[in-house]
């Protein structure tokens, strides 16, 4: 690959990373919002169930537009790849401020209150798990912003380089002989 390609792709990486980067900011918001609104909660499933095929449009373009209608799978997996990590990027800058400045505890709470409730509610020989799950959240919400910023930026890399093998097995198009 040619340092040109190469300047390109990254470019496009870049561009395209910070408009899913945008997607998931604003699907994250969906988060807090529906604790209380069972229907934003689950706008922030469908959202992010369409994470995967937001990541084959931008690979398809990039691929139609940039790169001549053929792309190999090495250059789709990179593209992907860098893509969703610049998004991870920049999701991370949204994450921290939204736990450093604005949640308070809030989320975590709300998730383990309702997790109390379901407990009283579940036969006993569930108890178990749902003790279990407390404990995770506790321990999770004992973390403070910048600890839980890295862990779902880490969670968000890994979750692309999973999308970003499969992705680019549908978007990946060689050249035809003829």
């Amino acid at each position: 690959m040619t340092t040109d390609k190469r300047a390109v792709l990254q470019d496009c990486a870049m561009r395209y990373g910070t408009f899913m980067g945008i997607f998931w900011i604003i699907k994250f918001v969906f988060i807090p919002l529906g604790v209380s609104n069972p229907i934003l909660h689950f706008l922030f499933i469908l959202l992010t169930m369409f994470v995967p095929i937001l990541g084959y449009i931008y690979a398809r373009k990039f691929r139609n537009n940039y790169s001549d209608g053929t792309l190999s799978f090495i250059r789709a997996f990179t593209f992907l790849l860098f893509m969703y990590l610049f998004a991870s990027i920049l999701t991370a800058l949204a994450h921290y401020i939204y736990f450093q400045y604005l949640d308070n505890g809030f989320l975590f709470e709300t998730y383990r209150q309702q997790l109390e409730t379901l407990k009283s509610v579940y036969p006993t020989d569930m108890l178990t798990s749902f003790d279990q799950l407390i404990q995770a959240f506790d321990t999770i919400s004992s973390l403070t912003p910048l600890q839980l910023t890295f862990q779902l930026m880490s969670q968000n890399t890994f979750y692309g380089v999973l999308l970003s093998l499969i992705t680019a097995l549908f978007v990946m198009k060689y050249k035809k002989n003829i």
